[in-house]
C-alpha cells in the first residue's frame, strides 16, 4: 500500500535529506562534484541506516522474549547486490526513486555500480541467501555464519575461448553495508601437540568424565574478526545478523625482523594468516592447497561456534541446556567439524562429562546434504588432521571408538558385520586412511535432511544406507525453495507488475497461495499476449547486454535456451553440446525445414583445477565461434557463452529464458533452484526426473514440462551392470555418431583437430554420466519443444501455468519446515 500523499511527500524530503546528509558527512563529497561511485555509497549508507534502526528493534526483542536462536553455518553466502534487495524488503523503494530523481540522480544506473559479494559459487550459497532473508521474513531468530572472502572465487574471463581465473576485487571501493566489529575477537589455533595435564606433584589431572584432562598447546594462533551484514526480511518486519568472519595475524609485524632488514620475512605470519580468509575454494589439488581449505573450514566454525556460546552465555544459561535455546544448522560437510570442535569446547574448556557433551552436541546439531557423488562427500588425510587439528583428531577417534563398539554390540548377529563396520565408521582405511567429515556430520547430528524427495530417497539407499539402517529416524526431507522477492519481485518487474494488477498486492505477501489464482487467466488470450509481451521486454534487454559486452547480436524473436550453472560433468552441459551440433548439422542439411530460431545461452564456471570442466568451455567457445559465422543458418541458430556469471547476471538472464535446461543424470542433482527460478518467471523446463524435477513435475504437471532420459532406478542398474561404454548407445543412434565424429574431427577446431579426440574417446569407453544413453531420447524432447513452440497459444498456456504453480517452491515454506521440524524456533 502507497501512503497518503501528505506522507509520501515527507518520506520522499526525508530520504533525499538522509542521502545528502551521508554524501557530505559519510563520503566527504558535497552533490555538484559527487561522482556516480560516490552516489552510490551515499545511497547505500542511508538505506543501511533504515534497516540499522529495525536491526536493533529486533535484536531487542529477540533478547527479551528469549527466543531461540537458529545458527547457520555455510562456507557460501552468495547474497548479490544488496541495494535493491534492502530497498524493496524496506518496502522505500519509489520513494528513493522519487527522493534520488529529484538530485537528477537515475537509481537504476546507479545500481549497476553495486559489485557481486564475491562469497559463493552457485547453488549452495544462493540458497543459504535466501534461507537468511526468509528466516528474516518469518521473524526467526536467525544468525549466518561464513568468511569474508577478500577475493571471493574468481572473476571468469574467456580469452581464446579458455577459461582464465582472474582475481575477484569486489571489495576495492568498500563495503557499505557491513558493520565492522573489532571488538568481536576470537582466537583460532592450528597445530602443535597435545598434552596430559599434571598436578604439582606430576599426577594426572582427572576431568567429568574421571580421564586424564588434556590440553591443547596451538603451535600457531590467528585471530578471527566480525563483520556483520544486516538482513532486512520482506516488508522489513525483522531484520537478523549475517557475521563473516575475517582472519589477521596475531601481530601484524614482526618488527624484529623488519629492523633487521627481513622485511618479507617480517609479514610472513601475516601473509599465511590472511590467507584463510583471501579466496573462496582454493585449488586443493596440492597438499597446501587441502590444507588450506581445511584451515579455512576450521577457521570459521571454531570462530562461530565461540561467538555463540558467548553469547548463550552471556544470557544467563547453563551450557547444557544448548539445545534448547540454540538450534545449529550445518550447511553441506564443509563446517562438520563442527562436531569434533563443539566437543573439544565441552569438555575441555566447560569440564563437560563425555557423554553429557555428546548429547549437548547431538541435540544442538543438524546436517544438510548437497550430494550423492561420494567423492564430494570431504575426506582429509588422517595424517593432515594430526599435523593441522591434533585435539580433534584425538576426539574424532574416541567418537568413533564408541561408535563402533556401540555397532559391534547391537549388531553382533548380523553376518556382514565387518562391512557395516567398516560402512560405518569415521575413518576409511582404503587408499590412505582419511577422515569421512559426511560420517562425522551423521552421527555427530540429531537430524539429517536431504534437499528434495528422491535425494533424500537415494540418500537413504546409497551415501548413508548403512548409517541410516542405524538411525532410521533421523533422515528427513526438506525441499529447497527460493525466496521470490528477489527472483521474481527484482528480478523480473514487468511481470510482477502484472500479478499484482490481476491478483492484487496479496501476491507479494502470500505468494505460496495466491499465484494459484492465476490458472483461469493461463486460457486468457489477451493475458497470454500480455505475458509474452514481458518476456520479449527482458529478452530484449538481454540480448541488449550480451550485445554490449560480447558483441554478439540476437533476436530477441528466438526461442532462449539457457543452460547456466557450475560447469560440471554431471549437470551435462556437454549433452546440451551435442543437441546444439546436431541441431546445426540438421539446419545446414535441411534449410527449407520451418525450424524454431533458437539462441543457446550457456553462462557458469568451472572449478580452476576442473580441467575437463574448462574444456567443456572452450568446446562450448568454439562451437558458437562456427555457429555464429555460419551465414547458411541465417540467423537462426546462434550460440552464446557468457562470461563471469553471477547473481547480477542471473537476475538478467532468468525472466528472459524461455527454456529452462535441467538436464543432470538422474539421481545426482540434490535438488537444484535455476530450475525453481526459470519456472516461476514462465520457462518451460527441459530435464530429467532428477533432484527436485521430480516436484515440479508434481506440482506443474508432466504436460508442461519436457522429461527425458533415463530414471534414477535406470541408472543405477546401468552402474550396477558395470554399462558405462558407449558403444552401443553411438551405433544405434547415427546424429550422436555424427556429432562426436564431427567434434573428434576438428570440424570446430580447426586450429587444433586433435583438442578433443581425447575428450571424445574418454566418453566413448567411459560414459560415467550417461550422456550418449540419453541422447536420442533428449533429441524427441527438443523435438516436442519445437512443436510447443509453433503452438503459440499452448507454449504461453504452460508459461503461464508455471508460474501459477510455484508458490510451493518458496525458501519461506522450505525454512517454516526446518523451523517447525528440525529446529523448534517458532512460535
Amino acid at each position: 500500500m502507497s501512503p497518503e500523499p501528505n506522507v509520501r511527500d515527507a518520506e520522499v524530503a526525508a530520504f533525499r535529506e538522509a542521502v545528502l546528509n551521508k554524501l557530505e558527512y559519510a563520503v566527504g563529497k558535497d552533490a555538484a562534484h559527487a561522482f556516480d561511485h560516490d552516489w552510490f555509497m551515499a545511497i547505500a549508507l542511508a538505506t543501511r541506516d533504515k534497516m540499522a534502526e529495525r536491526w536493533m528493534n529486533h535484536t531487542r526483542y529477540i533478547y527479551k522474549q528469549e527466543r531461540k536462536r537458529v545458527y547457520y553455518l555455510s562456507l557460501e553466502f552468495l547474497i548479490g547486490r544488496l541495494m535493491f534487495d534492502s530497498l524493496s524488503n524496506l518496502g522505500i523503494m519509489e520513494i528513493a526513486r522519487e527522493a534520488l530523481k529529484g538530485l537528477n540522480v537515475d537509481l537504476d544506473n546507479i545500481r549497476t555500480l553495486e559489485p557481486d559479494a564475491a562469497l559463493g559459487n552457485g547453488g549452495l550459497g544462493r540458497l543459504a541467501a535466501c534461507f537468511m532473508e526468509s528466516m528474516s521474513t518469518l521473524g526467526i531468530a536467525g544468525h549466518g555464519y561464513g568468511i569474508r572472502y577478500e577475493h571471493g572465487l574468481f572473476r571468469q574471463a574467456i580469452v581464446d575461448g579458455w577459461q582464465q581465473e582472474q582475481t575477484e576485487n569486489w571489495l576495492d571501493f568498500g563495503n557499505p553495508w557491513e558493520f565492522e566489529r573489532p571488538e568481536v575477537i576470537y582466537q583460532i589455533g592450528f597445530g602443535g601437540s597435545v598434552q596430559p595435564v599434571l598436578d604439582v606433584t606430576g599426577n594426572p589431572v582427572l576431568d567429568a568424565s574421571g580421564e586424564t584432562r588434556q590440553v591443547w598447546h596451538a603451535g600457531e594462533t590467528v585471530r578471527a574478526i566480525a563483520y556483520d551484514t544486516p538482513v532486512v526480511g520482506w516488508r522489513g518486519k525483522a531484520v537478523n545478523t549475517l557475521r563473516l568472519w575475517r582472519a589477521r595475524a596475531v601481530e601484524d609485524l614482526h618488527l624484529e625482523r623488519f629492523n633487521a632488514g627481513d622485511h618479507v620475512g617480517a609479514v610472513a605470519e601475516v601473509v599465511r594468516a590472511e590467507s584463510i580468509s583471501r579466496v573462496l575454494y582454493p585449488n586443493d589439488s596440492t597438499e597446501a592447497g587441502q590444507e588450506l581449505r581445511l584451515r579455512q573450514e576450521y577457521f570459521f566454525v571454531s570462530a562461530s561456534l565461540q561467538d555463540l556460546l558467548r553469547r548463550h552465555k552471556n544470557m544467563g544459561y547453563t551450557i547444557n541446556s544448548l539445545p534448547e535455546h540454540a538450534a545449529i544448522q550445518m550447511n553441506d560437510t564443509h563446517p562438520s567439524i563442527a562436531v569434533a570442535e563443539l566437543m573439544r569446547i565441552l569438555i575441555d574448556l566447560y569440564d563437560v562429562e563425555w557423554d553429557e557433551a555428546w548429547r549437548i552436541t547431538v541435540g544442538t546439531l543438524a546436517y544438510t546434504n548437497h550430494t550423492l557423488l561420494p567423492e564430494a562427500l570431504e575426506t582429509w588425510s588422517v595424517g593432515l588432521m594430526e599435523r593441522m587439528l591434533p585435539r580433534h583428531m584425538q576426539i574424532i577417534y574416541m567418537i568413533n571408538a564408541q561408535h563402533i563398539d556401540d555397532v559391534r554390540l547391537k549388531h553382533k548377529d548380523d553376518p556382514d558385520l565387518f562391512g557395516l563396520l567398516r560402512a560405518v565408521s569415521l575413518i576409511e582405511e582404503e587408499n590412505g586412511r582419511r577422515v569421512r567429515m559426511g560420517n562425522l556430520a551423521f552421527i555427530g547430528s540429531h537430524s539429517i535432511n536431504g534437499v528434495s524427495a528422491l535425494h533424500t530417497q537415494l540418500m537413504r539407499k546409497t551415501v548413508f544406507a548403512q548409517l541410516h539402517k542405524l538411525y532410521p529416524d533421523r533422515i528427513n526431507n526438506k525441499t529447497n525453495g527460493i525466496t521470490f522477492r528477489r527472483w521474481l519481485f527484482q528480478s523480473n518487474p514487468k511481470l510482477t507488475a502484472m500479478l499484482v494488477k490481476e491478483l492484487g498486492e496479496q501476491v507479494l505477501d502470500n505468494h505460496e497461495t495466491a499465484l494459484l489464482k492465476l490458472e483461469p487467466l493461463a486460457d486468457k488470450p489477451s493475458f497470454q499476449k500480455e505475458f509474452a509481451a514481458q518476456r520479449l521486454h527482458s529478452k530484449q534487454a538481454l540480448a541488449a547486454i550480451i550485445q554490449d559486452r560480447m558483441g554478439i547480436t540476437l533476436n530477441p524473436e528466438a526461442m532462449f535456451d539457457v543452460q547456466v550453472k557450475r560447469i560440471h560433468e554431471y549437470k551435462r552441459q556437454l549433452l546440451n553440446l551435442f543437441h546444439t551440433v546436431a541441431l546445426y548439422q540438421a539446419m545446414r542439411a535441411d534449410p527449407s525445414t520451418n525450424w524454431v530460431p533458437r539462441v543457446k545461452i550457456f553462462a557458469g564456471k568451472a572449478a580452476a583445477s576442473y580441467h575437463s570442466a574448462k574444456l567443456i568451455i572452450k568446446l562450448a567457445n568454439d562451437i558458437a565461434r562456427t555457429v555464429n559465422n555460419d551465414p547458411t543458418l541465417r540467423g537462426r541458430l546462434k550460440v552464446v557463452f557468457i562470461p563471469n556469471y553471477n547473481v547480477s547476471l542471473a537476475e538478467s538472464i532468468i525472466p528472459a529464458a524461455d527454456l529452462s535446461e535441467q538436464i543432470s543424470t538422474a539421481g545426482l542433482e540434490a535438488s537444484g533452484t535455476s530450475n525453481m527460478k526459470f519456472g516461476l518467471n514462465g520457462a518451460l523446463t527441459i530435464g530429467t526426473l532428477d533432484g527436485a524435477n521430480v516436484e515440479m513435475s508434481e506440482q506443474v504437471g508432466l504436460e508442461h514440462m519436457f522429461i527425458f532420459g533415463m530414471t534414477a532406478q535406470e541408472v543405477e542398474a546401468r552402474k550396477h551392470a558395470g554399462e558405462f561404454n558407449a558403444h552401443n548407445d553411438i551405433a544405434s543412434s547415427a546424429r550422436l555418431n555424427d556429432v562426436l565424429q564431427a567434434i573428434r574431427g576438428g570440424v570446430f577446431s580447426p586450429d587444433d583437430p586433435y583438442r578433443y579426440v581425447g575428450l571424445i574417446e574418454q566418453l566413448i569407453s567411459y560414459d560415467r554420466f550417461f550422456v550418449c544413453a540419453d541422447f536420442e531420447s533428449y533429441w524427441a524432447a527438443q523435438a516436442r519443444v519445437e512443436a510447443r513452440w509453433h503452438d503459440a497459444k499452448e507454449w504461453w498456456r504452460s508459461a503461464v501455468l508455471n508460474t501459477a504453480r510455484m508458490g510451493w517452491f518458496s525458501s519461506d515454506r522450505t525454512i517454516r519446515e526446518y523451523a517447525n521440524e528440525i529446529w523448534k524456533a517458532l512460535d
